[in-house]
């Protein structure tokens, strides 16, 4: 059985991204795990209450398939996280697919994982840009296992590409 962690902050994850992909991916068959620096419960824009199963300082790409970066006003708190931006890098580095939606884009272009262009919350593309990544006003972007969205709107579109490049076999 095939596993993803999915990196969620602390405070203000969105739960619209957080739902749409969680319950596609069991749909899927796929396991999922939460990753945070909560050491109790993350707290969603609108009030849910997720239990994270892995700290930041644990995760091991080595135990899952796939990450995905769930997005929210909370992720621009991770910008510049060591410990995410590492996460990130070592899941590129063996290939595994990496998706970010809104805000979480930004964290793949700090953490030098993105290729020439990528999409992410409007709000945010000067972030992109002095990242030297190329802004596209587009909902989602996938290039060489890398998947980013634009909003939550564009999360259903996001996980059909990430599934896609995770059926790849990596």
């Amino acid at each position: 059985m095939k596993s993803v962690l999915l990196i969620i902050p602390a405070q203000n994850f969105n739960e619209e991204e957080y739902l749409i992909i969680s319950n596609a991916l069991e749909k899927s068959g796929i396991k999922i795990f939460i990753a945070s620096d909560s050491d109790f419960l993350c707290l969603g824009s609108e009030g849910m209450k997720v239990k994270n199963d892995v700290q930041f300082y644990n995760i091991h790409e080595s135990n899952f398939d796939g990450l995905i970066l769930v997005g929210g006003a909370g992720m621009r708190a991770y910008w510049n996280n060591p410990a995410v931006k590492s996460a990130v890098q070592k899941f590129s580095q063996k290939q595994k697919p990496v998706g970010a939606i809104c805000s979480a884009s930004v964290i793949l272009a700090k953490a030098g994982v993105l290729g020439e262009f990528a999409t992410c919350y409007p709000d945010d593309k000067n972030e992109l840009l002095k990242c030297g990544i190329e802004y596209r006003e587009m909902p989602v972007v996938s290039r060489k296992s890398i998947v980013t969205a634009r909003d939550p709107a564009s999360t259903p579109e996001f996980i059909e590409a990430f599934l896609y490049e995770l059926s790849k076999g990596n």
